[in-house]
């Protein structure tokens, strides 16, 4: 793979750049959708449910968008193994930036009635489909750019997007937070949205400064391109998805249950301060981005499947400790359960990358890292919603929402070791 090699090593900034830079936009549309399900959706498209069943409806749109995630990763994965990584890449961020913006721009229920949240379920969905071929893609660009012995460092740029995206959704909203209520229900929340058209510009002029990845070139070159790719994949790498799955599941669904759903606990249930909240996220979020790093250097060391083994193993050590912290209804032992979890969640979810992209071959990459990405994104998208109604169903026991993680977290633990042996000997 010499000319792998070469081409990585001709502009790495640009490959680091180009990768991370799609993804950011698609995780800073995530959050800020996630923290205003949480905040403010329930109040400005569903009014007329009560508060419980409105938050549900609201998470229950957020979970929609990583319904359509598959669909996304199966079309856009199919054209990315057929047509090349690059190309697709430039349509999934142009259809986030476009739709992030748009939602901004959206009439309330007050406004035109049961249309407002069609429209937003709506934008969602569309959401979900560019998103299902963007981090997969980028992923993909990147790993397959990367020289073997700096794979898990390139591999993860593009969950360094997560928390940059994370640090400037949760930043904007807590500096949207500070207006007066009325204000920021009736427009302080389009902010954030709004913000989506020139991170949009953003994004766009970086990545079209990177070259398609020379592993795709040389396979069109030699003739190897799948006509097929989504047959192909099923046909001998569905095992494979299923490990795929699951070795995704922590660092999404587990991320989204310390994130998205304690913001949520806290201010409708215990009664924090939004804003102590979001500078939690912001705190644990930039605590990622310092230590993905750290931990893509030690997966060049050691491999991506032993670091994610970790992660999943540490987060299921820490599951109920965490909870513990959340039930003591104190600002700061909620900030301190929510940055813990956050960070822990994330060391398997910085493997993944290049653990994933190395579990299928090159015909068929783009489509298997893909599908297998964006399903347990599916799943995870539901958390939640999962975790309300658990929570209910259980009298409010914060041990019940514990154990979820604690299963995450082993359910990552086992596929990574899996993982490990099914990586492919070369890209």
């Amino acid at each position: 793979m010499q000319t792998t090699a070469r081409a990585a090593q001709s502009n790495p900034r640009t490959v680091a750049l180009g990768a991370f830079a799609g993804t950011a936009l698609e995780w800073y549309d995530y959050y800020v959708y996630g923290t205003a399900a949480a905040l403010v959706f329930n109040t400005q498209f569903f009014p007329e449910l009560s508060p419980v069943a409105g938050t549900m409806a609201s998470f229950a749109t957020f979970g929609v968008g990583f319904v359509a995630r598959p669909v996304g990763a199966a079309v856009f994965g199919h054209l990315g193994d057929r047509y090349g990584r690059r190309r697709i890449l430039m349509v999934t961020v142009v259809l986030i930036g476009v739709v992030t913006g748009c939602i901004g721009l959206l009439p309330t229920y007050a406004q035109i009635g049961v249309a407002a949240p069609i429209l937003l379920a709506t934008l969602r969905l569309l959401q979900g489909l560019s998103v299902g071929g963007e981090w997969s893609g980028a992923a993909t660009l990147a790993v397959e750019h990367a020289p073997k012995e700096k794979r898990g460092i390139y591999g993860v740029m593009p969950q360094m997007g997560s928390p940059v995206g994370s640090l400037t959704a949760t930043g904007v909203f807590a500096l949207v937070s500070l207006l007066p209520d009325a204000q920021f229900e009736s427009w302080g929340w389009r902010i954030p949205f709004l913000l989506g058209f020139p991170l949009l510009l953003i994004a766009l002029w970086v990545r079209s400064r990177v070259d398609e990845s020379p592993v795709f070139q040389e396979m069109l070159v030699q003739q190897r391109a799948a006509k097929r790719p989504l047959v192909e994949l099923f046909r001998t790498g569905g095992g494979r998805l299923v490990v795929g799955i699951a070795v995704s599941f922590v660092g999404i669904g587990g991320y989204y249950l310390a994130g998205t759903y304690l913001t949520n606990y806290g201010a409708d249930t215990v009664g924090i301060d939004r804003t102590v909240l979001l500078n939690a996220a912001v705190c644990g979020s930039f605590l990622n981005l310092c230590l993905y790093p750290v931990f893509g250097r030690i997966a060049d060391r050691v491999g991506p499947g032993p670091v994610a083994v970790w992660g999943a193993a540490a987060s299921a050590v820490a599951a109920f400790p965490i909870f513990w912290l959340v039930g003591l209804g104190t600002a700061w032992s909620l900030a301190i359960a929510m940055v813990a979890g956050l960070v822990l969640v994330s060391v398997s979810y910085a493997a993944c990358g290049q653990l994933l992209s190395e579990m299928f071959s090159s015909e068929v990459r783009y489509s298997g890292v893909g599908l297998s990405y964006n399903v347990s994104g599916a799943i995870s998208g539901f958390v939640p919603l999962a975790a309300t109604a658990l929570l209910a169903a259980t009298g409010g026991s914060l041990w019940s929402l514990a154990a979820m993680l604690c299963v995450f977290s082993l359910i990552t633990l086992f596929a990574a070791v899996a993982a490990q042996r099914l990586r492919v000997a070369e890209l």
